[in-house]
């Protein structure tokens, strides 16, 4: 791993620094249903966004970036606009969403690099969250999680265009290690539930298929529309008052009314209600079997959200697609499903430890040969989990050591 302290210290002459470590997150169960106010789960893992820094009284924001080219620059008052496809455009964001109801006089100078390959552990989340951290580092502003949240949450819908819900941010910052998050996203309300002491070691497996595409260029934002026709169908054909799109959340819809007339909505708008509402009692199943550490029980569920997000939310592409089928049958595989957005990235699984070399192993056997496009740019990774992102003390210690 690169020392970013060290190269801090190299780029900006400067002896003093703080690290913020901001995590990647998983999504055990509750795949797509964030957007609609569902209820989610999420873990966070000890890989990580880190991010170097110290503040600039000139108000200048300079971040220097070992993952991507080009160096992002710019005065706190004078925030340029969203560039798509550009790394940069999270610290904009990050500036224009504290600047809402905070006064910002300091910007910071930075060194920033993630550890896992970006797609699909919202990489984007943990880089907005580094940097919303550090501002009200710099600036001496006590910002609440909850409203850190939001602020996040803000960057990515309203500054880069995504229609996305708060798993993402709430994942990254309020989970807690060996807890499960348990996230209401219509009432942000969350609780932590923690890890049965009868629950077998697992570890999470990140397999990164090779594939990136940006979210903005995907069919993201056209099933988040899908799910609020069905659920806008469902209001007419139950004589409820209709709303207007935009508005409709599939959580203001009750269950019976789904089981109801769910035959007399058409084609792909139905499997989209599907997908949600099945999707919502695996989650309810899946707290449970956490709690009573039945960990094979929870990881048959994640294998059926996996089948659901194929078959009914129709998220998948072939390399995902792949990479689930090869450890729905690998042994020592508890459960898996796609991670993200589901249209490239990852697949995420959770493992039984002594199984982790013939589960790679099975991998490298299969997937190059079926996907020889992405031989060289797929990769395997084994994490634990972690807490929430976090600002590290006595920096300059550690880094010596």
């Amino acid at each position: 791993m690169r020392d970013i302290v060290q190269v801090f210290h190299e780029l900006y002459q400067e002896n003093n620094c703080r690290v913020v470590q901001s995590p990647l997150r998983i999504c055990p169960l509750g795949a797509h249903v964030d957007h609609q106010g569902g209820v989610v789960t999420g873990m966070a893992l000890d890989s990580c966004v880190e991010m170097a820094f110290a503040p600039s009284d000139d108000g200048y924001i300079q971040i220097q970036s070992l993952d991507f080219p080009d160096t992002e620059y710019f005065h706190i008052d004078n925030v340029p606009e969203m560039l798509p496809g550009f790394w940069g455009n999270y610290i904009r964001g990050a500036v224009l969403s504290l600047q809402q109801d905070q006064k910002l006089k300091r910007g910071f100078k930075a060194v920033i690099s993630g550890k896992l390959p970006i797609g699909g552990l919202s990489s984007s989340a943990a880089v907005t969250t580094a940097y919303l951290m550090a501002l009200s580092d710099v600036n001496g502003l006590e910002i609440a999680k909850k409203d850190l949240v939001q602020y996040s949450h803000w960057v990515e819908t309203d500054f880069i265009g995504l229609k996305n819900g708060i798993l993402d941010q709430s994942a990254n910052i309020l989970s807690e290690d060996n807890h499960l998050l348990v996230m209401d996203c219509q009432t942000n309300e969350h609780q932590l539930v923690k890890k049965s002491d009868q629950m077998p070691d697992f570890e999470v497996l990140v397999v990164y298929s090779g594939v990136s595409k940006a979210l903005i260029g995907t069919d993201y934002n056209n099933r988040v529309d899908e799910c609020k026709v069905g659920g806008w169908l469902l209001q007419d054909l139950t004589s409820q008052e209709t709303t207007a799109l935009e508005d409709v959340q599939l959580r203001d819809i009750p269950r019976a009314s789904y089981l109801e007339y769910r035959d007399q909505v058409p084609g792909r708008f139905q499997r989209r209600l599907d997908h949600y509402f099945t999707e919502q009692e695996r989650v309810q199943q899946g707290v449970e079997a956490w709690e009573n550490g039945d960990i094979a029980q929870f990881g048959q569920l994640m294998f059926e959200s996996g089948e659901s997000s194929i078959h009914q939310y129709e998220s998948g592409c072939p390399e995902l697609i792949t990479i689930f089928e090869i450890l729905r049958e690998c042994p020592g595989v508890y459960g898996a499903r796609f991670s993200g957005a589901g249209y490239r990235g990852c697949c995420i699984g959770l493992v039984d430890p002594k199984f982790k070399k013939e589960i790679q192993q099975r991998i490298e056997d299969v997937y190059p040969v079926q996907h020889p496009d992405y031989a060289d740019s797929y990769r395997i990774n084994f994490c634990k989990t972690n807490d929430g992102a976090a600002i590290l003390e006595n920096v300059k210690e550690e880094s010596e050591q």
